[in-house]
């Protein structure tokens, strides 16, 4: 635990306020700081009491006065003015574990620390907090919490994560549940292990612990799983069984709740080879994170975008590259495009994933030299457009640590980035 100041906003009130750096947040109010939460739950009102401790080891006090929910302008040596909870558990479909060797570091980083899921939206297994640590969440009544649930038979539960302990933490969901905490879960399915029955289990257990949403989404095979529990990945047929598991009980949750409660990603529609749900079934999108409905999104907001488009005056001819799950969903709006706008030229390739084994589908784990391989000597026009979801946050670099320039280099062309919005993609097409 580190709450010793490491630097100040300007014009913040605690600036104002002449704390200085190096002095020690001790207390907010009279509640002792811990961590970010504490933190920022009792410095949301609009009058702080704090208590610090100067370098010099004296104990002072001052009051603060702020607009209600006004950040007091602290900064600390880490975001979470604490350690990051490692990943206790040893998850049978862990993707952190079927990674190839000598990749960056942190990619290798396992977190699980509930804190993240409140703050950032990460999901959490639970299973590394305390009882204490639990109730404190009841006390300040934080949420949402995004749970990885997978399975709820409490052995199964244990089994799948790889963790003795892991059926206490169910007993955290049930409480989380009575005292109003909004519980999102997630819940990757493994055929043979947690599908069938055992989904309707999870699933009807959820509902009693009222869960606010749930998504369904396949588990992640790639080729390095030496030595690890054995595992098949989802076909055609079992993603086929999933969707009509869920929909079975979404549709009645529906007709009982006026919510599904439940989603299936994207990805079981594609690999089953079923169309996409329309826009109103996905509720406002509340599980797009995971990939729960991130292809009807993108195709109403291109459509809309296309319908409100000048005709391009000379757009140069591109090549969209994504996984190959979505390339036909891509290839059909290019297709849109060309049928109202006849001088569109533009294609849509699909990269086998050759890096991680070609199991994975999905475009955001597709490297750059797996690109730069299957795209390099084609006509790919003046330009490669492709979707952010492919790089590291915030910068230009694939997971195998290839970067945009390089790849743009090796293929001869520029490489365009675009975002997970329709709107762009249609204007990248029309440019």
């Amino acid at each position: 635990m580190s709450t010793v100041i490491t630097s100040i906003d300007p014009h913040s009130p605690a600036l104002r306020a002449g704390i200085q750096v190096g002095e020690k947040l001790l207390t907010i109010n009279g509640h002792e700081v811990l961590d970010v939460l504490d933190y920022r739950f009792y410095g949301y009102d609009p009058v702080a009491q704090l208590t610090l401790l100067t370098p010099a080891g004296e104990t002072r006090a001052l009051t603060i006065h702020k607009m209600e929910g006004q950040d007091l302008g602290l900064n600390f040596d880490t975001y979470l003015m604490d350690e990051m909870r490692q990943c206790a558990n040893h998850c049978v479909f862990c993707f952190v574990d079927q990674m190839p060797p000598n990749m960056r570091s942190t990619l290798y980083v396992k977190d699980d620390d509930a804190r993240l899921s409140f703050l950032l939206g990460n999901y959490t297994t639970l299973t590394n907090i305390s009882p204490r640590e639990a109730q404190r969440i009841i006390d300040l009544h934080i949420s949402p919490i995004n749970v990885s649930v997978h399975a709820t038979d409490p052995q199964l539960r244990c089994t799948m994560l790889g963790n003795k302990n892991a059926m206490q933490s169910l007993d955290y969901m049930r409480a989380f549940g009575e005292h109003g905490i909004v519980m999102n879960g997630q819940i990757v399915v493994c055929p043979g292990w947690n599908d069938g029955d055992q989904l309707r289990r999870t699933m009807h257990d959820l509902l009693k612990m009222n869960f606010a949403s749930c998504s369904i989404v396949p588990v992640g095979i790639t080729k390095y799983r030496q030595g690890l529990a054995k595992l098949r990945p989802v076909d055609a047929q079992s993603a086929g069984e999933i969707i009509d598991i869920v929909d079975e009980v979404g549709e009645k949750c529906l007709r009982e709740k006026g919510t599904r409660v439940f989603f299936c990603a994207d990805e079981l529609y594609l690999k089953a080879g079923r169309p996409l749900p329309e826009d109103d079934y996905y509720e406002e999108y509340r599980q797009l994170e995971n990939g729960v409905g991130l292809l009807r999104l993108l195709e109403q907001e291109f459509m809309a975008a296309l319908r409100f488009a000048d005709a391009p005056e000379s757009p140069t001819p591109f090549t969209i590259a994504t996984g190959t799950s979505a390339a036909p969903y891509l290839s059909k709006l290019v297709e849109q495009a060309k049928a109202q706008f006849p001088e569109v030229r533009g294609q849509v390739i699909g990269i086998e994933n050759d890096f991680f084994g070609r199991t994975i589908d999905v475009a955001g784990l597709v490297t750059g030299q797996d690109l730069a391989a299957q795209l390099k000597g084609r006509d790919l026009g003046e330009r490669v457009l492709i979707p952010i979801s492919m790089l590291r946050h915030g910068e230009n670099v694939f997971l195998d640590d290839y970067t945009v320039p390089q790849l743009a280099q090796e293929l001869g062309c520029r490489v365009e980035v675009i975002s997970g919005d329709g709107g762009d993609l249609a204007d990248a097409m029309l440019s």
